[in-house]
C-alpha cells in the first residue's frame, strides 16, 4: 500500500501528456523524445533506432497533431513529444541509390548526371530544405551538383546524416542525400588537397613504429585503458 502511494506521488510530480501511436492513445511523461516515448508505451524498436544521438539518421520519423493534418518531419531520438502528437513507425526509406566504382568514375557534372539523370527535373520547390532535421540547405547543394560544383556540395552537405527525409518529401522523386554522398566521395577521392601529415603518419604505421605501443594497449586492463582514454590529449578542431 505504501509503495502504491509513493508511486502515485511520483506520477503526480511528473506532467503526463497525451500522444497517439499508430492511432492508439497513450499518456507519457513530458520531456521524452519520440523514441523513448514509444518505448515507454511498450513498443520494442529493433529497426529505426540507431545511435540515439542524432548522428546516424536511422530514426527519421513523420508526425502531425490532433486536428492538424500537416505532416512534420524530424529525428525521433532528437524531437521531444508534444501534447496531442500523432506518431507512426517508419523502418527506413528505400530510396534509389546508383551503383558505381569510385575508382572508375570521373569527378565532373557529366558523371553525376549519368548516375542521377533525374537531377535535371528539380524545379526548386525547396521541400527538401524544409524537411531536413539538420537544417541543411539541401536545394542549394542540389543546384551545385547540377552545375558540377562538387566541392560546394561536399561542404554544404557535410553534416548530412543520411536520414532520407529529403527524398521522402521530394515531389520529383529525387534523392538529395545520395547525390550528396556521391559528391563527398568524389571530392575526397579526387579533389581534396593532399594531407602531408596524414601521409607521413600512414608511412609510420606501415613501418611498424606503433606496433609495440599497440601491443601494450591490447594487454592493458580495461579500467586502466579507460583511464588513459579519459585523460588523453585532444587536438583542437581549429
Amino acid at each position: 500500500m505504501v509503495e502504491k502511494i509513493k508511486a502515485k506521488q511520483v506520477e503526480e510530480q511528473v506532467k503526463m501528456i497525451n500522444i497517439y501511436i499508430m492511432g492508439k492513445h497513450y499518456q507519457v511523461p513530458e520531456g521524452l523524445t519520440i523514441l523513448t516515448a514509444m518505448e515507454y508505451c511498450g513498443y520494442r524498436l529493433i529497426r529505426g533506432c540507431g545511435c540515439r544521438a542524432g548522428f546516424c539518421g536511422a530514426c527519421a520519423t513523420v508526425f502531425n497533431f490532433k486536428d492538424d493534418p500537416q505532416l512534420r518531419y524530424d529525428l525521433a531520438c532528437q524531437k521531444t513529444v508534444e501534447p496531442d502528437m500523432y506518431l507512426v513507425q517508419i523502418p527506413f526509406f528505400p530510396a534509389a541509390k546508383a551503383l558505381y566504382n569510385l575508382e572508375e568514375i570521373e569527378p565532373d557534372v557529366e558523371q553525376i548526371l549519368a548516375l542521377y539523370p533525374d537531377l535535371v527535373t528539380c524545379f526548386g520547390c525547396n521541400n527538401c530544405t524544409k524537411t531536413c532535421p539538420q537544417e541543411l540547405e539541401v536545394m542549394w547543394f542540389m543546384s551545385d551538383a547540377l552545375r558540377g560544383d562538387i566541392g560546394e556540395v561536399a561542404t554544404k552537405s557535410f553534416d548530412c546524416v543520411m536520414c532520407g527525409l529529403c527524398a521522402a518529401r521530394c515531389p520529383q522523386g529525387l534523392v538529395p542525400y545520395n547525390v550528396a554522398l556521391l559528391c563527398r566521395r568524389l571530392y575526397g577521392r579526387y579533389l581534396a588537397p593532399v594531407s602531408k601529415h596524414l601521409e607521413d603518419r600512414i608511412a609510420e604505421i606501415e613501418a611498424g613504429k606503433f606496433d609495440a605501443e599497440l601491443e601494450k594497449l591490447e594487454k592493458m586492463e580495461k579500467s586502466k585503458l579507460q583511464k588513459l582514454y579519459d585523460e588523453r590529449d585532444i587536438e583542437p578542431a581549429y
